[in-house]
């Protein structure tokens, strides 16, 4: 018999891809547009507005930035007089006219002086050394070349590089002022008539402006800046983090899809209510700060080498303020669902940034920034982060502050989200999963 031809399978068929409303039609829908476009436009504006606002005009913004004046001089007799002309400097610096409220003058002693340059209390001081008058009075005598008087400058990186550069410029103006006002008394005594041109011209412009660090910083510090950026990997982390850890739980208990790719998948709905819920992502929150400090920490401390001392203390205070911020973002995520990512960004970023006091002094920012500064997490943090970096770790340096802040945040957000979850719970507003149509 002849044989029969094996019969052949049919090749496996791809799924056709679904046949519904095509694209265009739903772009031509102008109700698709509404909501993207109101909160994309007014998050575009508000940023905008928020950033830049704060940033145009610094020196135009000054606020009782404040300088230390120091006076050390021992004083000589000038023209046939016991004077201090050191004191007459001061004073006249304090007093100018035309400074308004932007500069906030601080007669101190040296002691106290250096003490709040090494706390970050003051952006510089201006020092008159102990000869200051003995040198003055030589000018106009008989040698050639009299010594200038000279009045010391301290900058103070730690709190910022335009914070110190904005003190420098105030400093510098300051003291040329003080010289011309003091080269027209100068140029009235009998010794000055008969001196030289160039000594006429020495006794014009006496004061001479030497510059030094006041309390120095490292030099892997970002001139200042570490203590920002660090504070800024704090925060995103913790907020990055409780969002990922947001929708991580809920794939897990089946109330959010899981889409890698083209692949999407969901597990079966675990019952469970929000305040429990609520719970388990707060655990995750706190639990995994200890994780991604510990990784802010090697990458910049061990990895980069950044300047950094007390590192136990800088490591508990980053997993306290990591997770003060997973807790602050998991509670208005479930009280306000899906604005909540929107409205945590303001809180803990948007608004936090521009009022940090980091970049730019809270003294060189609108007074609206500095109504945000006394309540807004990462001025809080920054302090706390400054003051372990830069000043020694002291609590009146704004860590103490710091700490305070950070166990108000922390009890806020758990007191308003366990709240608002139990409320929901108590009203029937259970999460459930929407059926596909």
């Amino acid at each position: 018999m002849p044989s029969q031809p094996e019969p052949t399978l049919p090749e496996p068929r791809r799924p056709e891809p679904p046949t519904g409303v095509k694209a265009r039609r739903v772009l031509r829908n102008p109700r698709i547009w509404v909501v993207p476009g109101i909160l994309v436009g007014l998050l575009s504006l508000l940023m905008s507005l928020l950033y830049l606002g704060g940033i145009l005009d610094p020196r135009g913004d000054l606020h009782n930035l404040p300088i230390a004046l120091v006076n050390t001089d021992r004083g000589a007799t000038v023209a046939g007089q016991q004077q201090n002309l050191g004191e007459q400097v001061v004073t006249g610096i304090a007093t100018a006219p035309g400074q308004g409220d932007a500069v906030a003058w601080r007669q101190l002693d040296e002691a106290t002086a250096q003490e709040q340059l090494a706390s970050g209390k003051i952006y510089g001081a201006l020092r008159v050394p102990p000869e200051f008058t003995a040198t003055v009075a030589a000018l106009g005598g008989a040698s050639e070349r009299p010594a200038r008087p000279t009045v010391l400058q301290y900058t103070n990186p730690g709190v910022g590089s335009l914070g110190s550069s904005l003190a420098a410029q105030i400093g510098q103006q300051a003291v040329h002022q003080a010289s011309q006002a003091l080269g027209a008394k100068l140029a009235a005594l009998p010794q000055a008539q008969g001196a030289g041109d160039a000594a006429r011209l020495l006794i014009a412009d006496p004061i001479a402006l030497s510059t030094t660090v006041g309390h120095p910083i490292g030099n892997r510090s970002g001139l200042g800046l570490s203590a920002f950026y660090y504070t800024l990997l704090l925060v995103l982390a913790g907020f990055f983090g409780a969002n990922i850890i947001g929708n991580g739980v809920d794939v897990a208990l089946g109330y959010a899809d899981n889409e890698v790719g083209p692949w999407r998948a969901r597990h079966p709905v675990v019952p469970i209510s929000r305040t429990s819920t609520l719970a388990v992502k707060c655990a995750m929150s706190v639990g995994l700060s200890l994780l991604t400090s510990s990784l802010i920490m090697l990458a910049a401390a061990v990895i980069l080498d950044m300047d950094a001392d007390h590192l136990p203390l800088l490591w508990i205070f980053s997993v306290c303020a990591s997770s003060a911020v997973g807790l602050g973002v998991q509670a208005i995520n479930a009280a306000f669902g899906g604005l909540g990512l929107l409205i945590s960004m303001f809180v803990f970023i948007v608004l936090g940034l521009p009022s940090s006091g980091a970049t730019i002094p809270l003294d060189a920012l609108p007074s609206f920034y500095r109504f945000l500064s006394l309540f807004e997490p990462m001025r809080q943090l920054t302090d706390g982060v400054r003051a372990i970096l830069f000043f020694d770790a002291q609590a009146d340096a704004g860590l103490t502050r710091a700490w305070v802040w950070i166990a108000i945040g922390t009890v806020a957000a758990l007191l308003f989200g366990f709240a608002m979850t139990r409320y929901y719970d108590r009203k029937g507003l259970h999460r459930t999963v929407p059926e596909l149509a």
